[in-house]
C-alpha cells in the first residue's frame, strides 16, 4: 500500500515529468551496482536544474518520503524496496565543459559517471584526477561522500560546488572550503542539500602519461579488487589506525557466506553478490563481520555503504 503523501506527490509529478520518466514499482536491483532490492513506490529521473526544483518541491510539500540517488554504486536496498519515491538525475546533469578562459577548471554534472569524466580529463590532457577513474559512481555521489583511492581524494579537485537545497530552493555555489570535506563526508552529508555539479581544478599534462598512470591504477584495481561481482565497492569505513579489509581477514572472515553475499576472498573490504544475494544475505553477512572483529579486536566497523530502509 503507497502512503497517501506517496500517491499525492507522484500525481502532482506526473503533471511536469513526462510519463515515461514516471516509473511505478521499479526495481531497485536494476538501478545499484549491488544488483539488489524491492521495487521503489516511485522512481522519477529528472533532467535540468527546473524539473528537480519543482520535483522536490512538490516532495516537501507532501511530505512523501523520497531520496536522490546517482549511479546506486553504493547503496543497498531493503528486499521490500522502498516506500517512498526515489530521484534520479539525468540530461543536463550529464554534462561536462571545459572552461573557455581558464582551461583547467572543468564543470562536471553530478550525474555524470567518474569513468567517463576521467576519458574527458585524460583526452584533454587534464591530469589529477586518475585516482577516481576507477571508482563506480557519479560526480554527485563522490562530492557528496568525498570519495576517493589510492591517495586521492574529491576535495584535492573541486574548487567549488553547485547546489540546492533539499526542498529545491536556494540554488547557490559552495567553496571547497564551505563543502567541509573529510574522510568520506561533506557538508552535504549532514544538512541534506543537493548536489548538481562540480567545478574541478586540474593540472596541464601530457594525455599518453595521464593515460598509462589511469592504465597503472586500473591494473592494480583489477588484480586486487573483485571487479566481476556485483557490490557496493568499500563495505566498510576505515577506522582509525587500521584498515577494515586488514580486520576482516584477521579474524579469518575471507570467503565467510550467507546465501548468495561473500566477503570476498579476493579482497576482504568487500562483500559481493555471487548470484541470487538478497539485502537480508548482505546484512547477515556485515553482521557477522562486525561482530567478530569487535570481539577480536575491540574495533567496531561503520558501515560504508548506505542502507536504504534497512538496517545492521
Amino acid at each position: 500500500m503507497i502512503p497517501k503523501e506517496v500517491s499525492e506527490a507522484i500525481k502532482s509529478i506526473s503533471g511536469i515529468i513526462p510519463g515515461d520518466r514516471v516509473l511505478r514499482d521499479e526495481p531497485m536491483s536494476a538501478h545499484t551496482s549491488f544488483r539488489i532490492g524491492g521495487p521503489a513506490a516511485a522512481f522519477v529521473v529528472t533532467e535540468n536544474e527546473e524539473e528537480l526544483s519543482a520535483v522536490l518541491g512538490m516532495l516537501s510539500e507532501t511530505g512523501a518520503e523520497h531520496l536522490l540517488v546517482g549511479n546506486g554504486s553504493n547503496i543497498l536496498v531493503a528486499d521490500e524496496g522502498y516506500p517512498g519515491v526515489i530521484v534520479r538525475l539525468s540530461g543536463d546533469f550529464e554534462s561536462i565543459e571545459q572552461d573557455e578562459d581558464d582551461p583547467c577548471l572543468v564543470r562536471v554534472g553530478a550525474a555524470r559517471l567518474m569513468s567517463s569524466t576521467s576519458a574527458f580529463l585524460t583526452g584533454k590532457g587534464l591530469a589529477g584526477f586518475e585516482f577516481a577513474s576507477g571508482i563506480p559512481g557519479s560526480i554527485g555521489g563522490a562530492v557528496f561522500m568525498d570519495a576517493g583511492a589510492y591517495g586521492g581524494e574529491m576535495k584535492d579537485v573541486v574548487e567549488s560546488v553547485r547546489v540546492m537545497n533539499a526542498d529545491g530552493t536556494g540554488l547557490r555555489t559552495l567553496s571547497n572550503d564551505e563543502m567541509e570535506f573529510s574522510y568520506r563526508h561533506s557538508v552535504a552529508e549532514d544538512s541534506g542539500m543537493v548536489i548538481l555539479s562540480a567545478l574541478l581544478r586540474l593540472a596541464k599534462d601530457d594525455p599518453e602519461a595521464i593515460a598509462a598512470r589511469v592504465s597503472e591504477l586500473a591494473a592494480k584495481r583489477n588484480s586486487r579488487q573483485p571487479v566481476n561481482y556485483p557490490s557496493a565497492g568499500s563495505t566498510f569505513k576505515r577506522p582509525v589506525g587500521g584498515y577494515a579489509a586488514a580486520l576482516i581477514e584477521e579474524s579469518g572472515l575471507k570467503g565467510y557466506r550467507v546465501g548468495g553475499a561473500e566477503v570476498s576472498e579476493k579482497h576482504s573490504g568487500f562483500v559481493i553478490n555471487t548470484g541470487g544475494a538478497t539485502a537480508e544475505d548482505v546484512l547477515a553477512v556485515m553482521r557477522h563481520v562486525r561482530e567478530k572483529v569487535y570481539e577480536d579486536s575491540g574495533i567496531m566497523l561503520e558501515p560504508e555503504v548506505r542502507l536504504i530502509n534497512c538496517s545492521l
